[in-house]
């Protein structure tokens, strides 16, 4: 945008690490997951990119305005350490995860909306310009990368539900699929996972929807074919494989906000100095270096984000 200041944690595109250092790393990822067995050709674990989902719309070009002030975080860690309690409480999920098939799959959107819709993930696609963006991720548990998302504004699927004048919620479901999902079978989570935002928070410039990563579609263990990203939140927020959007006029009560109302609230905005119940939120590693760095208000974006929260003190908004 000519004659804009940059933020402070934009770079120019030319000093970001390219995409391209980061792709075509399948073998290596599916030997960092099955180990021996994938090695001896037992085991097949692609990196598990849902190849039938509009493949050739990857890779996307990146918008300028996205970049961060460090490089992404290499691909194998990003696809190898996740979290998805739908296949597991461990991080190598990766394996589990491949059950997922993300083709055919359907979106429902409804709710307070003058257009509601169920759309093939495919048809969706067609209907949006898709955009590379890179963000920082921050995990509630201390721990960040930075990961290259392809995707649209969220904004976009609003704009295509047309919400009605009472809607001030965005609700989003997952799948529910046991046979699929093991962890699905546990009666003592309240599936399926629940996710949520204002209105205005879905409708800000940095709430994206993700389809892709590093330049390919997403893996199923990032949340293949559509997730949400909310980069200036707790990464819990950013809901995977999506298959419901709902427009309320009523608070979501969120997946963990049942599980652990105590230490997740609704906002889960990050603050070094707000810590969680059992430890601190002051600093953060970063996956795959090592290093830890200080944590930033809203994870650097407080100069995009900030003005959402006005007259909203009393909430606890970084939980």
């Amino acid at each position: 945008m000519p004659g804009r200041r940059r933020r402070d944690w934009e770079l120019p595109s030319s000093q970001v690490t390219p995409k391209e250092a980061f792709l075509d790393r399948r073998r290596l990822l599916a030997a960092m997951i099955a180990g021996p067995a994938a090695a001896s050709g037992l085991l097949d674990v692609p990196a598990g990119s849902s190849q039938e989902v509009a493949a050739d719309r990857y890779p996307a070009s990146r918008n300028p305005r996205f970049v961060v002030d460090r490089p992404p975080t290499a691909r194998e860690w990003a696809t190898s350490y996740n979290n998805y309690y739908e296949f597991g409480a461990t991080k190598r999920v990766a394996a589990a995860a491949q059950a997922l098939r993300a083709s055919p799959w359907r979106v429902t959107i409804d709710g307070l909306v003058e257009r509601p819709l169920v759309l093939d993930v495919d048809d969706l696609l067609r209907r949006m310009p898709l955009e590379e963006r890179i963000y920082r991720f921050r995990c509630v548990e201390a721990w960040a990368m930075v990961v290259p998302w392809t995707g649209f504004p969220l904004r976009a699927l609003v704009d295509l539900a047309r919400p009605l004048q009472a809607a001030r919620y965005v609700r989003m479901e997952t799948f529910l699929d046991p046979e699929v999902a093991p962890n699905q079978r546990q009666p003592w989570y309240p599936w399926p996972y629940v996710e949520g935002l204002t209105l205005a928070e879905a409708t800000h410039e940095l709430a994206f929807l993700a389809t892709g990563m590093y330049g390919e579609p997403l893996p199923p263990q990032n949340g293949a074919p559509l997730r949400l990203v909310v980069p200036w939140k707790y990464g819990f927020k950013s809901i995977k494989s999506i298959v419901r959007v709902t427009f309320t006029d009523v608070r979501p009560r969120t997946f963990w906000q049942e599980v652990v109302p105590h230490e997740y609230g609704f906002w889960a905005n990050v603050n070094p100095q707000v810590p969680h119940p059992r430890w601190s939120q002051a600093e953060e590693r970063l996956l795959g270096s090592g290093e830890t760095v200080p944590t930033r208000l809203f994870n650097g974006y407080a100069e995009w984000v900030s003005g959402l929260y006005r007259g909203l003190e009393g909430e606890p908004l970084f939980m």
